[in-house]
């Protein structure tokens, strides 16, 4: 069984402290957006690796692609209106 955006959405959510967190997709492919204090002076392969770790073996077995984007409270605030 493929695992839903929610779904998705709640295995980051209980594994990484996050501040704002958007999953789209359809079943296979995903597209998030994650925005962590955890992410701060880390380059964007490091900010994937943590949220590749939250998401175990998941991203193995249940997630075939996961497009994310990754920022810091005060980057995702920088970007809204």
């Amino acid at each position: 069984m493929q695992p839903t955006p929610e779904q998705v959405r709640q295995y980051i959510a209980d594994h990484l402290d996050c501040t704002h967190l958007e999953v789209r997709g359809d079943g296979a492919h995903f597209e998030a957006v994650i925005v962590s204090p955890l992410f701060e002076g880390k380059r964007t392969l490091a900010r994937h690796q943590v949220v590749y770790t939250a998401l175990g073996e998941r991203m193995r077995e249940e997630i075939h692609a996961l497009s994310m984007r990754t920022l810091t409270p005060a980057e995702y605030e920088a970007e809204r209106p």
